[in-house]
């Protein structure tokens, strides 16, 4: 992932500003076709993000520790650099990931009812997860002992598994690639993530970058497809105007010593994706304009409610990459995350990180197992709403129907085992003989009007045998107040 977002919010105060601040960055994409697509997107609500590279093998952050920059998840345990990063890429030497299932992978995602996929198909640190004409540094090399393997292309293996799911598919993309000798050019030192040259001053060596890019997108368009999502990451290979370049450098000091404008010419690019693909969702993450169709805070969710299509990208862990002995959140805590994002309008894409074997720890299968069995019983509740104002009233969150209904979920506190023997909501009252129901329960629930709202009576049977865990859905019919 895009470490440092600090830096990056610090040109584009999309996350922390109110809508209408950060709605006016928001430049909905011209193409009527991507804007209806947009719309089937955002009914997904939920989606797995997956880490996957050589690193896996050391147990250590994706790709930054190459990176010589003064940050926690920069650090590495040895003190040569170039020492360092000569056993980092030999790494691509001894990758063989021979318990890799994709298709156990997708039954679990689908299962826990995740509608989409996104995939690294490239890191900042170049090494390509598939099968690129373009350079040696992928799984497919003759090197890589992996590439024996009938399902060596890993990401066209990942694809075709999800989608024989009926997933949407995704390609991670780093844009950024620390590999490449036209980016971190071998005759400099690298100290930081930007280029170590003046490419103004070596156009030439930059725009041999900026084809061996177009060239590997278009790659995964053609060879790869057909894909729904393209998910850019490395918000810091943009185009910048000299006043914004002054600003940053003027905020950052000498902390990032080649702040400059990166033009990979994103315009040019997905012209010509979209000649392939004309409903491909581009996503230019923290790149205000029309190529960023969607937004994506990392790791947090936003205070409130925000207007226009976004995903809340969080680790099922507490890293983006595998880490052995990783401690996962517990599911209901991951319940709970995937319905405050869905009340403010929003979908969670949930990150695991595979192991350096091919498999999945054994904790995300259970996280995933344990969310299933909720979405079961409330995912009518989920899928295809929208934020209903005001999302949240205590511990309850609403989200609206396409029909109109109103679903009021009720977040269970700790230690809160069943739903309590009455609910009530202020802002919203059913009309007059309304079946108001709890979703799991076939009966209807007797209500009453309370001030401008109502009260729901929760029957002894059900706080005795709920059913799910971790929260409760209240269906409203249309006709809410």
């Amino acid at each position: 992932m895009s470490k440092g977002w600090p830096f990056l919010l610090s040109f584009f105060p999309l996350f922390f500003s109110g809508p209408s601040r950060a709605g006016a960055q928001y430049v909905p994409d011209p193409s009527p076709i991507v804007r209806k697509k947009l719309e089937k997107w955002r009914d997904l609500k939920f989606g797995l993000l997956m880490h996957w590279g050589t690193y896996s093998q050391w147990g250590i952050v994706e790709s930054w520790s190459l990176c010589s920059e003064d940050e926690p998840w920069c650090r590495r345990k040895m003190d040569n650099y170039c020492e360092y990063k000569k056993r980092y890429e030999a790494l691509k030497k001894t990758f063989d990931p021979v318990h890799f299932d994709p298709a156990r992978w997708a039954r679990a995602a689908k299962a826990a009812g995740m509608k989409y996929v996104v995939f690294t198909t490239k890191h900042h640190d170049g090494f390509c997860m598939f099968d690129t004409k373009l350079t040696d540094y992928k799984v497919t090399s003759p090197e890589c002992p992996f590439s024996k393997n009938p399902r060596a292309d890993i990401a066209g293996e990942i694809f075709a598994a999800f989608r024989k799911e009926g997933f949407w598919t995704g390609a991670y993309f780093s844009k950024p690639d620390w590999h490449s000798p036209c980016y971190w050019w071998p005759y400099f030192a690298t100290p930081d993530r930007y280029p170590n040259y003046d490419v103004t001053r070596y156009p030439g060596r930059w725009e041999k970058f900026v084809q061996y890019t177009h060239g590997q997108i278009m790659e995964l368009v053609t060879r790869y497809g057909p894909l729904d999502i393209l998910w850019l990451d490395g918000g810091w290979v943009r185009k910048m105007s000299k006043e914004e370049i002054a600003r940053a450098r003027a905020r950052m000091g000498r902390k990032y010593m080649r702040i400059q404008s990166l033009d990979i010419r994103m315009g040019e690019l997905v012209k010509k994706i979209r000649a392939v693909q004309p409903d491909l969702i581009v996503v230019d993450r923290a790149v205000p304009g029309p190529y960023q169709n969607y937004l994506t805070p990392e790791n947090r969710i936003p205070k409130k409610a925000l207007p226009y299509p976004w995903e809340s990208c969080i680790t099922m862990g507490g890293s983006w990459s595998y880490s052995p002995g990783e401690k996962f959140k517990p599911v209901r805590k991951l319940v709970h995350m995937l319905v405050e994002i869905v009340s403010k309008g929003g979908n969670l894409l949930l990150n695991i990180g595979p192991g350096p074997d091919g498999r999945w720890p054994k904790g995300a299968y259970d996280r995933l197992a344990g969310i299933g069995a909720w979405m079961k019983v409330n995912g009518e509740a989920i899928y295809g709403t929208r934020a209903a104002s005001p999302y949240s009233e205590g511990k309850v969150r609403l989200t609206r129907g396409k029909d109109g209904s109103l679903y009021l979920v009720y977040l269970a506190g700790p230690g809160e085992n069943a739903p309590p023997s009455e609910i009530s909501l202020s802002s919203h009252r059913p009309p007059e003989g309304a079946r108001v129901t709890l979703l799991g329960y076939e009966k209807p629930l007797e209500w009453k009007p309370r001030g401008k709202g109502f009260t729901v009576e929760i029957p002894k049977e059900v706080r005795s045998r709920p059913p799910c865990k971790y929260a409760w859905t209240i269906k409203v019919p249309p006709g809410v107040r």
